[in-house]
């Protein structure tokens, strides 16, 4: 996919799959289990073992039915590392100018972190294609909304917290999308095989995401 493409599959489908999972077999049926579900845009961080190696085999395995990017990317290295590896988008937990200009180099969506308007502002002139909002426990719905009143040029995604009782919240507050890690998939359940209830939990999501824009 383009960068287009890929920017549209992500506000499109309204959530992203953040999976630190243990080892690829475990994160390859948790991405089967998501995606039955109606949630084809996933976060593989790089604390994840393997994590390069994991992006490659599921952007081969996947193609286009699945994006795939990189989470926790901390410098322009691991980022570029991580686009040759296949990852279709990169996320990292604070800002950094290099590793923007590396992914608008490649033409590879970017989500940088950031949590006050100053920073979150100066993150999205620096070229970043959307801002994470992170944590966003700390504010909650309200930081959202309070943010997108002077800014709402802003594409935001809240990462932190979120789960099924507050993600039509933050949505109608004016998200872009949200991320989700624990809530959708927990290490518990990629441990005990309960792929079912993944599907279960990515399909209230998505019910939540619909709910949230139709409000």
């Amino acid at each position: 996919m383009d960068h287009r493409e890929c920017m549209e599959r992500i506000r499109d489908t309204g959530v992203i799959a953040i999976m630190r999972a243990k080892s690829s077999e475990q994160l390859l049926r948790a991405a089967d289990a998501i995606r039955a579900g109606g949630v084809g845009v996933i976060e593989v961080t790089m604390t994840t073992p393997g994590a390069l190696s994991v992006i490659e085999q599921a952007v081969s395995r996947y193609g286009k039915e699945v994006l795939f990017g990189a989470g926790s990317v901390l410098d322009a290295e691991s980022a570029r590392a991580a686009i040759l590896a296949g990852a279709q988008f990169v996320v990292s937990p604070s800002f950094k100018a290099s590793l923007v200009e590396i992914c608008r180099r490649y033409s590879v969506p970017v989500m940088p972190g950031a949590f006050t308007p100053t920073e979150i502002l100066t993150t999205w002139e620096c070229g970043a294609d959307m801002v994470k909002v992170f944590p966003a426990s700390l504010g909650g719905p309200s930081l959202i909304k309070a943010i997108k009143a002077p800014l709402p040029q802003v594409e935001l995604v809240p990462v932190g917290g979120v789960n099924l009782e507050n993600t039509a919240d933050f949505i109608r507050m004016g998200a872009a999308a949200i991320g989700v890690g624990s809530a959708l998939v927990s290490q518990k359940l990629l441990d005990s095989g309960d792929f079912d209830t993944l599907t279960k939990r990515a399909r209230r999501f998505v019910a939540e995401i619909a709910r949230g824009r139709a409000d």
